[in-house]
């Protein structure tokens, strides 16, 4: 009578035990996020936080947001290089938090896999971890899961949620904007982790560009360019409400500058931002001419230049352009809020960009 070997998980497609190791792998950048209100560490079912700490806010604010990181990662996945895409998640999730005037507590991810190589995603996490750092937060947890059959061994995709505070009475946003408040760009590090299907769609499908192929106007290759990390403002911002008056900011992610800005212009008034203050990086007009895109769907769908804006009284313009220089952040006034007359939506986009 012969022998049948049952199933198991394993011959299902997943290794619980490189799993293990790849939680080993990714326990020492883990603890480089700690803050004092975090109890515990990797292993427990849940993050813990310490919401005492909570006791100095007279009315605490929480806030939240999750995000992912898009088609940017199959270019990390065709590159092999997995230590910088987590900044673009924790950039994602917490600048989103941070708009309102949040301070970023605390962070959880969630990688999915096809097949875990416990390097990989420890590099992934790595990633996340300094990206947190970056933002003042802590990382409490994860998860790493295994879906042989649904992705390829090196297919992988990574999301993330996280959590801030603010005090009720510093809240920013829509209620604080003023006439004749001032609009200040602060400028990206590249594209960020939108308009990657655009962008993947003209260089490879009608440029028939190489990710390796040596780009001049960039000095590096279109690979080292595309796969640039998202700039991280969370601590800049908090900075902003330290040292002056903010009234809002706004977090240019997909949708592009106008229509990010003016989610945070109230009713009755509007943002005028003038082209002619800065030039976009080489990389939005190599977008642009090799794939015939009209700079109208272009400014929709990429940031052209400027990660993050800042409204402010006219009196706090000259303290906070300094003190983003201070911390090394390339800022400027890049426009102003008026009454909104006849126009139809809450920001528009002027003038030329400087050559």
């Amino acid at each position: 009578m012969s022998e049948t070997t049952g199933a198991s998980y394993a011959s299902a497609g997943v290794d619980i035990e490189a799993g293990d190791r790849a939680v080993e792998l990714m326990k020492e950048w883990v603890k480089k996020t700690k803050r004092p209100e975090v109890l515990g560490g990797l292993g427990g079912f849940a993050g813990l936080f310490d919401a005492s700490a909570l006791k100095r806010f007279d009315r605490p604010l929480l806030a939240s947001a999750t995000d992912g990181v898009g088609t940017k990662v199959d270019l990390a996945r065709q590159l092999g290089v997995y230590d910088t895409i987590g900044h673009d998640l924790v950039a994602m999730v917490m600048d989103d938090i941070v708009v309102c005037g949040a301070e970023p507590l605390f962070m959880t991810d969630y990688i999915c896999v096809g097949k875990v190589h416990p390097e990989r995603v420890a590099a992934i996490v790595k990633g996340i971890a300094e990206g947190c750092v970056l933002a003042g937060c802590a990382l409490v947890g994860g998860e790493t899961a295994e879906h042989p059959g649904l992705l390829g061994p090196d297919d992988f995709d990574v999301a993330g949620a996280g959590t801030g505070v603010v005090e009720a009475a510093e809240l920013l946003g829509p209620d604080r904007i003023r006439t004749g408040d001032t609009v200040i760009a602060m400028a990206s590090s590249g594209l960020h982790s939108n308009g990657y299907s655009l962008v993947r769609h003209v260089v490879f499908d009608r440029a028939g560009m190489r990710l390796d192929q040596r780009v001049e106007e960039f000095g590096r290759t279109l690979g080292e360019e595309l796969l640039e990390p998202t700039k991280i403002y969370s601590l800049d911002c908090l900075a902003l409400t330290r040292t002056t008056e903010v009234h809002a900011f706004s977090h240019i992610t997909g949708g592009g500058l106008a229509a990010n800005l003016a989610r945070v212009i109230p009713d009755g008034l509007h943002a005028t931002v003038d082209r002619a203050t800065w030039t976009p990086a080489p990389v939005f007009d190599l977008v642009g001419r090799a794939g015939q895109v009209e700079r109208l769907e272009l400014e929709k769908t990429l940031n052209m230049g400027v990660g993050m804006m800042a409204i402010v009284p006219e009196n706090s313009v000259d303290t906070a352009l300094t003190t983003l220089a201070d911390r090394g952040v390339d800022a400027w006034v890049a426009g102003t809020i008026t009454a909104r007359d006849t126009h139809p939506t809450g920001a528009t986009l002027t003038g030329d960009y400087a050559l």
